[in-house]
C-alpha cells in the first residue's frame, strides 16, 4: 500500500500525525528514509481505543535528534495514542526474522506516509515465519493463563486485557491461514475462521470484537471470553506445530 489517499483517518489523527511527520523530518533530516503507518489506522479502521502505530525508518538515531524529538512525540501519545517503532535500515531484515508475525501483519496492513516502501521488496522466509508463530502463539497462551487467573475477577481489567490482546493472537490467526494457503481478508476474520471449528466460541470472537471496540463488555462476559482466548492461542499453537 502507498501513499495515496486509500483511507480516511479522523480528522484529529491526520492533523496531529501530520505535526509529528513534520516535527521527524525536522528532527532527523535526510536520516529520515521512511515513514509508515500500519495496523488499523492503515485499513482506515481505527477506534476511539485504538493506538496509531507508526514505524520511523531512519539510517540513525543519534541522541541529540532523539531528545529534539521528545516533546512532540509525547503530545502525539496525549493527543492520538501514537506509537513508534525507530527502527534503522539496516534493522529490517533482521527485524523481519525476529519477529516474523509483528512485520508479516506489518506487510499486510501498512500506508506509507513519507518516503520509499521499505517492505516492497522485503519478505519473511516460511522457516523463519513458522518458527516465531510457534513462539508466539505459545507465549500468548501462557501470558493468557496468567492474565485470567490474575484478572478475571475484575470485569473492567479482564475487558482492558481482552481488548489488547486481540491484536496480537489475531495476527497470529493471519499468519497461520497465510502459512496454510489460505489466506484471511482481514486480521478479524483470521480470528473467525480459527474459531470455527472449536465448540462456542462464535459469540467469543463477537465479543472480542465488541472489546477493542469499548474496552467493555456486558456484565458477566470478560472472564468467558477471555479464558477462551485461551482456547484460541492454543488452537494457533496446536496448528503451527503440522505446519512444514
Amino acid at each position: 500500500m502507498n501513499r495515496e489517499d486509500t483511507i480516511t483517518l479522523p480528522t484529529n489523527v491526520s492533523t496531529c500525525l501530520s505535526t509529528f511527520i513534520a516535527s521527524a523530518k525536522k528532527v532527523f533530516g535526510d536520516d529520515l528514509l521512511s515513514v509508515v503507518l500500519y495496523g488499523s489506522g492503515a485499513e482506515g479502521k481505527l477506534r476511539p481505543t485504538s493506538d496509531v502505530n507508526l514505524i520511523l525508518v531512519l539510517a540513525a538515531f543519534a541522541r541529540p535528534q532523539a531528545d529534539m524529538l521528545r516533546e512532540s512525540f509525547r503530545l502525539a501519545q496525549a493527543a492520538i495514542k501514537l506509537r513508534v517503532m525507530f527502527l534503522l535500515r539496516d534493522e529490517l531484515e533482521p527485524a523481519s526474522r525476529a519477529f516474523a508475525v509483528k512485520f508479516g501483519d506489518i506487510a499486510r496492513r501498512r500506508l506509507v506516509l513519507y518516503g520509499d516502501d521499505p517492505f516492497k521488496s522485503l519478505q519473511v522466509s516460511r522457516a523463519d515465519a513458522i518458527s516465531r508463530l510457534r513462539q508466539t502463539s505459545l507465549n500468548l497462551t501462557l501470558r493468557l493463563r496468567e492474565a485470567y487467573v490474575a484478572s478475571s475477577l475484575r470485569e473492567e481489567q479482564a475487558a482492558a486485557l481482552i481488548a489488547d490482546t486481540a491484536g496480537p493472537l489475531r495476527s497470529c490467526a493471519s499468519t497461520l491461514l497465510e502459512l496454510e494457503g489460505h489466506p484471511a481478508s482481514s486480521p478479524k476474520q483470521a480470528l473467525e475462521r480459527i474459531a470455527e471449528p472449536i465448540q462456542d466460541l462464535t459469540n467469543d470472537v463477537r465479543l472480542i470484537t465488541e472489546a477493542r471496540r469499548r474496552h467493555l463488555l456486558p456484565p458477566g462476559a470478560a472472564a468467558p471470553v477471555l479464558f477462551n482466548m485461551i482456547r484460541l492461542a492454543q488452537a494457533i499453537s496446536e496448528r503451527t506445530d503440522e505446519l512444514t
